[in-house]
This record gives C-alpha cells, structure tokens and sequence, in this order.
C-alpha cells in the first residue's frame, strides 16, 4: 500500500426525517444564499422546506445552475454574494449545484481577474488561503460532493476539475425523501456514477490495499443490488438509503487512499458530455466496458479480482471470468436502461474525431494510473464503442 494523507472533516447528516435540524448547523447569524438548480426544487417544495428550516435567518436565493454548471452563471451568483454580503453558502441539489457552489465559495474570496485560474490546476490544489463556508442538502445520490473537495465546471465549452480542501462542505444533510421526485433517468445515471466512482480507483494496479478494496467491493455490490431496485421501486426506503450512503462513499476518499488511480474513463467522459450534452454519468456507462476490453492485460491481477469478488464468477479460465465479468457490467448499465454505443447517440467517426482532437488540445495525452493510454488508444476504445 503507498503512503497517503486522509483527512475529510465533512458532517453527514443522514437518514429521515433530517432537513429540520439545518437551523443547528449554520449559524444564527449568518446571511445564507440558497443555491439550486432548475424549478424542480420550487415546484416539489424543497426550497420553501429549506427556508422553514433556516428559520428568521436572512436568505438570498440564486437559482439556475445549469447541469455540468457554466462558469458566466457561477459567476453571476459571485456578484450576488458580494453585492449582498452573503457569509454562507447552502447547495440544495446534486453534483452541479454542489460543485458550482464550490466555485462560488473560492471566487467570493477572490478579485474577479483570478476566477478562472481556479479552474487551471487540475487535480492540484486550488492554490487559495480561504473560501466562504458551505453546506449541502443533497438530492441527487452520483457525485460524491456532498462530501469530498472536488468539482467540474465548465468553462468556454470544456470541463475543469478543480480540488481545494477549503471546499469540504461543513456538513451535508443527506435525507432520502428529498430523492423520490428525481426521474428514473436520474437515478440510472446516478448508479453508473457512484459505479465508475469505485471502479476508478479500484480497477488499477494492485497494491495489498485490503481494506480499501474490500470496501469498494462492498460499494459495488450494493450499486450492483439496490442500484435497480431504487430505479424500478420508488417505495423501498432500504434500498434507497443504501444507494445513497454507496454513492456518498465511492468519491469521499476513503477507498482511494493509498491506491493507484485511473480517471481516463471520466477524462473522455467529459468531452463527450461537453460536445453532445450527454449526461456525465450516462458518458462513463458508454465507455467503461470498452475501456476494460482494451486494457484487459494491463489491469489483468485486478479484473480477475473484479470477476471473483463482485460478480462471484468461480467457473471457467481467468480470461473468460474477466470477459463475463466486463460483460456483466455492461449489462448492468444495459439493465438500468442505459445504451452503451456510441451510435445510439449520434456520434460516428467524425464525432470520434473531434473528441480526440478535443483532448488533445486539453493535455489529455497520457492517460490511466500509468499514464500509458494515449490518444490512439482513447480511439481505439471510442471505435470499439460504436
């Protein structure tokens, strides 16, 4: 196992019934701007229930933070919060508004020439000395942001990540009810998410890292059985609850510790959603099997641990456990009404081009935990997936 830090200082606030109890975790004298999305969290009430629960505090709302969230929007609500004096941030929604907020939180503390080199360091911290404080109320289950220092933005057509542990949201409230509006589309692209989350770290080199691959084991296995149960079964709590808690824990750190790490699949994943608007988590669905298929003897030790562990494949040779494997996981997206080829979303050989190029032109050059997967063979993979 490598050395590595780990520190998350995230409160998670979980379970039924929770929403309340915001009023104890901001504080009573703090001027909040409410964050979200479109008017879904207006039309099901959630805003009119936050404001209730943040009782006679002084509120400012900035609604409209796109999917995959526009850096001139971000902008926009940097403005309100120093026009009004805004001193806390609270995220009601998924990974776009949480991950905006993130970027609102850095640029409030920032002069407005300096907002967007807090998208140009990559996987780099932030080099930033503050931020202003932020919560999240949680209602789409994918990202992981409601508990990690991370976020995407997209600026002039491309996405950015960004990581800053000024970002850490002081607390999130994660209350299943608030999921039950979401659309089944929603859902499907939520397990695909939190799923690729773990197999990113997981899917690599292995190092003796136990713990942190049993932990993503387990992760998988519960995507695996209460990712569709959720999709077809509004009603069951338990399975909820366990997509969500999963989905939290494939990108809060904790299994990537002390492990080599991939990314390539979200790497080309966010130029895909960049330049045909496909949603992230329906991106990664698309590309992973294909991934895995290419880069079978590279990650040979850990697929045939993916085969044995999470699938339960005993029967047969290593390389055909691994097949069946890859196969049953493009199943998986397949069962949660997810289409894995290219084809089906209009991208043909020029659309693979210019994601390559795209790529090209962002550095994306040496992919994977081994920085061999170059460009020929993100087409290789691309072709593969038409």
């Amino acid at each position: 196992m490598n050395n590595f830090d780990y520190y998350n200082p995230t409160h998670i606030v979980f379970g039924q019934d929770r929403l309340a109890e915001l009023d104890k975790l901001i504080p009573s004298n703090a001027k909040v701007m409410i964050t979200f999305g479109g008017q879904s969290a207006k039309k099901y009430g959630t805003i009119d229930k936050v404001r209730a629960a943040l009782q006679a505090r002084d509120i400012v709302e900035f609604g409209g933070i796109e999917p995959n969230p526009q850096f001139d929007t971000l902008v926009k609500a940097v403005e309100v919060v120093k026009a009004e004096q805004v001193d806390f941030l609270l995220a009601v929604g998924g990974g776009s508004v949480m991950d905006g907020t993130k970027f609102i939180a850095l640029a409030a503390e920032s002069a407005s020439e300096e907002y967007q080199h807090i998208l140009f360091n990559g996987f780099s911290p932030v080099p930033a000395e503050k931020a202003l404080p932020l919560g999240c109320v949680a209602t789409l289950p994918a990202t992981g942001s409601e508990m990690n220092m991370g976020g995407v933005i997209t600026y002039q057509a491309q996405k950015y990540p960004f990581m800053s542990p000024l970002v850490f949201p002081k607390f999130s409230v994660l209350e299943p009810d608030l999921t039950k509006t979401l659309p089944k589309e929603q859902i499907a692209n939520g397990v695909a998410d939190a799923f690729v989350h773990v197999v990113e770290q997981y899917l690599t080199q292995p190092v003796k890292a136990k713990v942190q691959d049993r932990m993503a084991e387990g992760i998988l296995k519960t995507l695996i059985e209460d990712g569709p149960v959720t999709l077809a079964d509004n009603d069951d709590m338990d399975a909820r609850k366990n997509f969500i808690w999963s989905a939290t824990n494939a990108l809060n750190g904790i299994i990537g510790v002390g492990v080599p790490q991939d990314w390539s699949t979200h790497m080309i994943g966010h130029e895909m959603t960049a330049q045909y608007g496909i949603a992230h988590g329906r991106t990664l669905a698309i590309i992973l099997p294909n991934l895995l298929r290419e880069r079978k003897t590279h990650k040979h030790a850990k697929l045939l641990q993916f085969a044995e562990r999470v699938w339960d494949l005993t029967d047969g040779s290593d390389e055909a456990k691994i097949d069946l494997a890859i196969d049953k996981t493009e199943a998986f997206f397949n069962a949660l009404d997810i289409e894995t080829n290219l084809t089906h979303y209009g991208i043909d050989d020029a659309g693979i081009d210019s994601i390559v190029k795209s790529m090209e032109k962002m550095g994306l050059t040496a992919l994977s935990e081994t920085g061999d997967l170059t460009l020929d063979v993100v087409r290789k993979i691309l072709v593969a997936t038409k």
